[in-house]
C-alpha cells in the first residue's frame, strides 16, 4: 500500500513521539543553578537538573563531584538541588518515576538531614504532579494511538485525533511553568527556610535570573525539539490531509 503524504508526516511525528518519551539522553528542559560556591573546574554548568515527561533526573552526570556529594549512592546534583531549594523553604523536587531507592521502593520526597515530609503534609497539587509524571507514559500511548487513527481514517478529517496528540510540546509547557510559579509562591516549608527575607517569586522559565546569591540558568534540552517536531509534523499532516479530502471530494 502505497502511503499518502500526510500518513508518511503522521509516521514520523509518531516516532518523534516515541523518542520524546523514551530517549534516555535527550531531557526536555534544563535548570542549574550557578554560584561561586560551585567552581567550574568541578561543574561546568552548575548544579543542574533535567527535566522529562515522567520526572526530574541528575545533571551532572559525569561530572567530578564534592565528597560531600558521594555521601551515599544516590547523591547527585538533584539531592544538592534539593538541599539549596530547602534552605529557602521550597518543597522538594517531586521526581516522578526517578524516586526509587535501592530496595526498589518509591520515595517521592528525598529526606533532609534524617527529616522527611509526612504524606498527610505533602500538599495536593504535588501529589497530582507525582501521579501525572508516573502516569506519563500512559499518555504517550493514547497520544501514538490518536495519531495512528488519524492516519489510518482515509475518510474524514479526524482533527481531534491529531490536535490532541500535536500538542505535546505544550503540554510540557503548562505543567513546567505552572509548577515553578507553585514552587515559587509556596515557601512555607518548615517555617519558611533561613532566608525569611525571601519573597515569593516566579522561578526563572527561560533563560537567567537571580535568586539570593544563585543565578538560575533555564533552557530547553533536544528533547523539546522532538516534541516539537512532533507538532511540526502533525500540523502538517493535518493541511495534507484536508488536501488530499478535498480533491477527492471535487
Amino acid at each position: 500500500m502505497k502511503l499518502k503524504l500526510y500518513q508518511i508526516f503522521t509516521f514520523v511525528a509518531i516516532i518523534l513521539i516515541g523518542v520524546t518519551y523514551f530517549a534516555p539522553k535527550y531531557p526536555i528542559w534544563s535548570v542549574a543553578l550557578q554560584s561561586i560556591q560551585y567552581p567550574k573546574a568541578m561543574y561546568p554548568e552548575g548544579i543542574r537538573i533535567n527535566f522529562k515527561y515522567d520526572g526530574v533526573y541528575n545533571g551532572c552526570e559525569g561530572v567530578r563531584e564534592r565528597e560531600e556529594l558521594a555521601m551515599d549512592a544516590g547523591a547527585d546534583c538533584l539531592l544538592e538541588m534539593n538541599k539549596i531549594n530547602h534552605f529557602i523553604g521550597m518543597y522538594p523536587i517531586v521526581q516522578g518515576v526517578n524516586d526509587i531507592n535501592e530496595i526498589g521502593e518509591h520515595v517521592p520526597y528525598p529526606v533532609y538531614a534524617g527529616e522527611s515530609i509526612p504524606d498527610n503534609e505533602i500538599p495536593g497539587a504535588l501529589k497530582l504532579l507525582d501521579n501525572i509524571m508516573r502516569n506519563a507514559l500512559y499518555f504517550f500511548i493514547l497520544f501514538a494511538l490518536l495519531a495512528l487513527l488519524f492516519m489510518f481514517n482515509t475518510k474524514k478529517k479526524m482533527l481531534w485525533a491529531a490536535i490532541i496528540p500535536a500538542l505535546v510540546p505544550f503540554y510540557f509547557l503548562f505543567v513546567y511553568i505552572y509548577y515553578l510559579y507553585w514552587y515559587g509562591h509556596h515557601l512555607g516549608l518548615h517555617g519558611g527556610g533561613a532566608f525569611a527575607g525571601i519573597k515569593p517569586f516566579m522561578p526563572t522559565v527561560f533563560g537567567e535570573g537571580k535568586v539570593a546569591q544563585f543565578t538560575t540558568v533555564s533552557y530547553p534540552d533536544y528533547g523539546f525539539l522532538f516534541a516539537f517536531g512532533v507538532f511540526v509534523f502533525m500540523i502538517l499532516a493535518m493541511l495534507f490531509k484536508n488536501k488530499e479530502l478535498r480533491k477527492s471530494q471535487a
